[in-house]
């Protein structure tokens, strides 16, 4: 099983410091040898450092991973609009599209539409608003005429209504309320049922939990780390099946809250990532995945690993420069950490120049 843990870093954030503790015996090493010393073990100390590597010139990309799960968009509580005993769900994992049976409350059932507003009243003649306009333009998207969708609720509508309730086997009165439909933005995948059926269902009260149907990602991120992925930013997830799938972040949220991980309780804000192409992404929902980010890149420029840094006894930090038998101090300015490398300038440095590095 992969390990579950926070964010983890191309960057290296906190190299420096690490930098410090692991190049001390360098630098003093190059001390000795200054004088002839002799290595732990008897052997002729020759001030040289125990590798090299070479400076390299190219891209340097800002990278990282982050702990995510796979799960769906737009999940929403589906109220009770009566009372009454619920009679029939639909069970965990189905769908159900427009005008199909959302749940039965009494053996009445109440059926999907879609709408961003809620169904909060009766309608019948004389009612007007958006709620009437989302009504008709379902009734028009299923195929029933005589009436113009706009947001007055006339004869007219309620002849469609009859009609409507007439092909679903209903009662027909020209009025429709929240006892017969629900409102969703559009298709809805059922996630949970909240009221057994049998339960007694209040109004108010959840009966069903819904998704989308589309898949999306969820992760977090430190408040601090936030700018690598904004709102548009290209990633890959790699999915629990082993494949991987390209998205992009599609909303940041504006709330820092304590992370989940209790061994980590700085400020967190949750991302979520949508799919290039959901349709192709398969796998459980709340499945672990790992979310791979790609931040700034930097071009054409020299690196050094980021184990050749030196912490100079006069402040900042340099690298050891060999030259044939020989080996000097430069002092360098440093830029992105990733990869496992360091940005580096001055000094005089050139591609192919080799650098000390603690032996491996």
């Amino acid at each position: 099983m992969r390990e579950r843990g926070p964010m983890r870093r191309g960057r290296a954030v906190a190299a420096v410091a690490a930098v410090l503790a692991v190049t001390a015996g360098t630098i003093a090493v190059t001390q000795l040898g200054d004088d002839g010393g002799t290595a732990p073990g008897g052997a002729k100390n020759t001030g040289l450092p125990p590798a090299t590597a070479p400076v390299e010139r190219g891209d340097l990309q800002d990278s990282a991973q982050a702990d995510g799960t796979l799960g769906y968009d737009r999940q929403r509580k589906v109220n009770a609009g009566a009372a009454g005993t619920l009679t029939w769900a639909p069970h965990a994992g189905s769908t159900v599209e427009r005008n199909e049976r959302l749940y039965e409350v009494d053996g009445h059932p109440v059926r999907l539409l879609y709408g961003s507003g809620p169904m909060y009243r009766t309608l019948k003649p004389g009612d007007k608003g958006r709620d009437v306009e989302q009504l008709e333009r379902n009734l028009a998207a299923l195929g029933y005429t005589g009436f113009t969708p706009d947001t007055e609720y006339t004869e007219l509508t309620a002849a469609a209504v009859k009609r409507w309730q007439k092909a679903n086997g209903e009662k027909q009165t020209g009025k429709v309320g929240p006892r017969d439909i629900a409102f969703a933005p559009g298709k809805v995948r059922i996630k949970s049922v909240e009221t057994p059926v049998g339960d007694l269902a209040q109004p108010g009260a959840p009966v069903l939990t819904t998704t989308g149907d589309e898949r999306i990602v969820t992760f977090e991120l430190d408040v601090a780390e936030s700018a690598l992925a904004k709102a548009g930013t290209k990633v890959t997830v790699e999915l629990p099946d082993g494949t991987s799938a390209p998205g992009t972040v599609s909303s940041v949220g504006r709330t820092a809250k304590p992370g989940k991980d209790p061994q980590d309780d700085g400020p967190k804000v949750t991302l979520t990532v949508s799919f290039d192409r959901p349709e192709k992404v398969g796998g459980f929902d709340q499945s672990p995945v790992t979310v791979n980010l790609t931040g700034e890149t930097r071009e054409d420029v020299l690196t050094v690993p980021v184990n050749a840094l030196l912490a100079l006894p006069g402040g900042g930090f340099g690298v050891e420069v060999v030259t044939g038998g020989s080996v000097r101090e430069v002092k360098v300015e440093l830029g992105m950490f990733a990869e496992g490398r360091v940005e580096v300038s001055g000094g005089g440095l050139r591609e192919g120049m080799k650098v000390g590095v603690p032996k491996i």
